[in-house]
């Protein structure tokens, strides 16, 4: 595209927020008429609003539904779900939806400027950890790069900024994938598929074609989960380039056109020249960061996205072993009297959590909070063995206990009826007084967070406190 297609074409903006008001500028900045339509009228909605008029955008709060005459383009923040009045009245008017990956897309080789290829993950979970992973890896390949997406640079700078990429790591979620439909990835991964904003999509087969839109069109790979064949069959399903390959990743040893793992060593038998009977050392399980199973698959994953790319071995074990993870991912927070207390906040599902569960023995489990809608009863069901005791807290912790009573009714359980600030440090005081030397007291809610706290970042931040002070008590 160039600056002169925008040039007078009036687009409405659906929502304030982090991606609308980026979206709102850019677009006015190329010449077109914008408005922005927000369902709120806040005090803070206004401020943003004041801002943007300011700037000589005209903003519509508190009207989030009725289409604004004229309206050519609307481009909408992803977390609108497409039952909108809004998308009902554009789609009876001709008028086409963009998310702002997808206007990120189209913008990336605006007036011939040099656009780099993207290689995009998505999966219920994980997605972050990996895209971090791939980007450390292409850094380390000594490639100019970015994690962008739902995180780090915002996609719409990486595609107009100043700084020049080699190829973009990107992070997009069921949301995003949904508002893109021209995405046409270099290569791209599903990680994994599991029940999750079925509020949003309307079904598991919704969401999951939304997910699965990210292989549209990729070129060179796309990479699924061996352990999860819902995501080998989206790769099915998709239209690819002719050429364009099916790369697993496994914790397993690998077969032929998959990456895995032998006797502690990550290997490819999918960038090779004889795959049929050779494998490249890529990385030690222990240059994964930290070590557990579902993240060693993430780094499978992200080492498959780099290959695919053609970077080196010795990039992606330099890269892993660079890579950190961010804070409330399986973090250890601290020893106390010989057990590990350790801080998955992130574990917002029932799915993460029972990937964190699996990667210890025996546990004290910290859960409970918003449930989603989420049911518990497999989660519980498999990783029973593992328990030592739980402990329960926040709203929806009833649907926890009454699954710990069917498939674990051998577990303690001991109940935090309370949900003030001081809830989190009993509940690991009361962790504390369960767990045994050598145990684990893990926080893995498989529940969102905004019952009790801000988000998953505080209660985490919770948590980790209240270790630290156990700790100070012991030392």
């Amino acid at each position: 595209m160039s600056t002169r297609d925008w040039q007078g074409k009036h687009v409405t903006v659906a929502g304030l927020g982090v991606s609308g008001i980026p979206a709102a500028r850019v677009l006015h900045g190329l010449g077109a008429v914008v408005t922005v339509v927000n369902d709120g009228d806040d005090a803070g909605a206004r401020a943003q609003a004041a801002q943007l008029e300011a700037e000589g955008i005209a903003v519509r709060l508190g009207d989030g539904a009725t289409l604004p005459e004229g309206t050519g383009l609307v481009v909408t923040a992803p977390g609108w779900k497409p039952d909108k009045p809004l998308f009902t009245a554009a789609a009876d008017a001709g008028v086409e939806v963009w998310g702002d990956v997808e206007l990120a897309w189209r913008l990336r080789g605006l007036d011939g400027r040099e656009a780099a290829p993207w290689l995009a993950v998505t999966g219920t979970n994980g997605k972050t950890t990996t895209v971090r992973m791939l980007a450390s890896i292409l850094e380390a390949a000594g490639l100019r790069t970015a994690a962008v997406g739902n995180i780090g640079v915002s996609l719409l700078d990486a595609v107009l900024g100043e700084d020049k990429y080699d190829v973009l790591a990107v992070e997009l979620s069921s949301y995003q994938l949904h508002w893109a439909p021209s995405l046409r990835a270099h290569s791209a991964a599903v990680l994994n598929l599991a029940p999750d904003h079925l509020d949003w999509h309307g079904s598991m087969a919704a969401y999951a074609a939304d997910k699965g839109r990210i292989y549209e069109g990729n070129t060179v790979a796309c990479v699924y989960n061996a352990a999860d064949p819902a995501t080998e069959d989206l790769v099915r399903e998709a239209d690819v380039v002719e050429g364009c390959r099916a790369i697993g990743f496994t914790l397993g040893a690998p077969g032929p056109s998959q990456l895995g793992v032998v006797d502690g060593i990550l290997v490819d038998r999918a960038f090779v020249e004889n795959r049929q009977k050779h494998a490249q050392e890529l990385a030690e399980v222990s240059d994964v960061n930290p070590p557990a199973p579902h993240n060693i698959a993430n780094a499978l994953a992200a080492a498959a996205l780099a290959r695919a790319f053609g970077v080196a071995p010795a990039a992606v074990r330099d890269g892993l072993r660079a890579f950190r993870p961010d804070a409330h991912r399986i973090e250890h927070v601290a020893d106390v009297a010989g057990v590990a207390y350790v801080d998955d906040s992130k574990a917002t599902n029932t799915h993460a959590a029972e990937a964190s569960l699996a990667a210890y023995d025996p546990i004290v489990w910290i859960a409970g909070g918003l449930a989603k809608g989420a049911e518990f009863d497999e989660l519980v069901r498999v990783s029973a063995q593992r328990l030592r005791a739980v402990v329960l807290m926040g709203a929806d912790r009833v649907l926890v206990a009454e699954a710990l009573a069917r498939h674990a009714p051998e577990v303690p359980v001991v109940d935090i009826d309370r949900t003030d600030t001081g809830a989190m440090a009993a509940a690991v005081r009361e962790a504390a007084g369960l767990a045994q030397p050598g145990d684990t007291v893990l926080l893995a809610p498989a529940c969102a967070s905004m019952d009790m706290f801000t988000n998953y970042n505080e209660r985490g931040e919770a948590f980790a406190d209240a270790v630290r002070t156990l700790a100070a008590e012991h030392a």
